[in-house]
């Protein structure tokens, strides 16, 4: 990211009047990133309600968003340890979900600093030994991304579910 860009992007929990503006981001990101790579993923209406009901996510999930001159471009969310929906396949981890930016602002390091302070919080306040994933297999640059932060591949929490393939990933933190 940008010196000029990460001076006017702003970190901060959502708030419940930002849950349609994070619903929409999500279904637009996972759905034009996801077609445009995997052209065989197909988002059911139940997946994009899913996507957009983030005041359940807040009921148990830490979400953050990106602000960009105010306007909402990115978001995260991050499960603590034993929290219900989590996919954390060990114990004492939290679970990091639903990164996605804004399409027009996709590639321009927003997910950065929102994956920092995941980290920051899962580490410094929670004090898990690590953070778990999935990616939906096939998104090979995602892989990447995770990658290069720390994370690694854990073939143990991978997920076969009736509509989709999860492959694994986990980031450990020393105590």
């Amino acid at each position: 990211m940008s010196t000029e860009l990460s001076k006017r992007v702003v970190i901060r929990e959502a708030r419940p009047e930002d849950d349609a503006v994070v619903g929409e981001l999500l279904v637009e990101a996972f759905i034009s990133q996801y077609a445009k790579k995997l052209p065989e993923v197909v988002y059911t209406e139940e997946r994009k309600r899913a996507l957009r009901d983030v005041a359940s996510k807040r009921a148990v999930a830490k979400v953050w968003v990106a602000e960009l001159d105010g306007r909402v471009v990115g978001t995260v969310a991050l499960w603590p340890p034993g929290a219900p929906g989590s996919e954390a396949w060990l114990p004492e981890t939290a679970d990091l979900r639903h990164l996605a930016t804004s399409v027009d602002v996709h590639g321009q390091g927003l997910s950065t600093p929102l994956l920092d302070e995941a980290e920051r919080v899962a580490r410094d306040e929670w004090g898990v030994p690590a953070i778990c994933l999935h990616v939906r297999r096939g998104a090979e640059g995602v892989m990447r991304m995770y990658e290069r932060r720390g994370f690694v591949r854990e073939p143990a929490g991978d997920l076969e579910l009736p509509t989709v393939s999860l492959v694994a990933y986990m980031r450990r933190y020393p105590r």
